[in-house]
């Protein structure tokens, strides 16, 4: 048995051709921040559940903070507004659910210009299979049927924000204190 055990400090990730360590990256922990549903014209909006399909605005948030040179917070924060429109065209919400789904995520070895597209792109992408289904659940067990968002495409949110970003003279948000910043994907 002792000659299967090896003493070998090579990463994970392995060496690169150079000698040096390759990058790597991993999930150290999910966790929900803050979850909110309301239904503030209960019953009323239970009522309507036959008629035709609510009207649904969905917006998405990215943010990311430094914990340390290893370690980054990745906040993705998903909210969405359901409202029923009458026959007279007057609206009222059917509900209201707010997610703040975060992830710790341990980077080693990253190119600077890489960190970014990484944080930005990868990691939401990782995370939104599991933010989606907290927002199902909370939907359905609003009384609603489950809320599936469809898959959101962030590489080509995050080449619109570049471009806005460009176009505003490259002035990126700025975080102020223990907030992350914001990176608008709406």
């Amino acid at each position: 048995m002792a000659e299967n055990e090896t003493d070998n400090q090579t990463p994970v990730g392995g060496l690169s051709g150079d000698g040096a360590e390759a990058p790597q990256a991993g999930v150290l922990a999910q966790y929900v921040k803050d979850l909110s549903f309301e239904n503030p014209n209960a019953p009323a909006s239970m009522q309507n559940s036959g008629s035709a399909k609510p009207a649904i605005d969905v917006s998405v948030n990215v943010g990311v903070r430094k914990m340390n040179d290893e370690m980054y917070e990745v906040d993705l924060k998903i909210s969405a507004k359901a409202e029923n429109v009458s026959e007279s065209g007057e609206r009222q919400v059917a509900f209201v659910v707010e997610l703040a789904y975060g992830t710790l995520f341990g980077i080693r070895n990253v190119q600077e210009e890489a960190m970014k597209p990484f944080l930005l792109i990868q990691a939401p992408t990782m995370m939104f299979p599991f933010a989606r289904r907290i927002i199902a659940d909370a939907t359905r067990d609003g009384g609603f049927p489950p809320l599936l968002l469809e898959p959101i495409n962030f590489e080509a949110l995050f080449q619109q924000q570049m471009a806005q970003e460009a176009a505003a003279g490259g002035q990126a948000p700025v975080a102020n204190g223990d907030e992350p910043a914001p990176i608008n994907l709406n």
